[in-house]
């Protein structure tokens, strides 16, 4: 939750309830497929698991 207050809630204006649920899906698709994380080597959940999926 931390990095998605930060990455994206505080840096996008937010003037209502209704936008954020409109932008929260495109949100998670982008924190899921494109954002690097740290703890998979900088791969997005998605990278790391299709990476973990042909070694497998």
């Amino acid at each position: 939750m931390k990095t998605l207050k930060r990455d994206y809630v505080h840096v996008t204006p937010l003037p209502d309830v209704a936008t954020v649920l409109e932008l929260l899906a495109g949100w998670f698709e982008d924190y899921n497929v494109h954002h690097p994380h740290s703890g998979l080597k900088m791969r997005s959940p998605r990278e790391f698991i299709a990476a973990q999926t042909a070694t497998a």
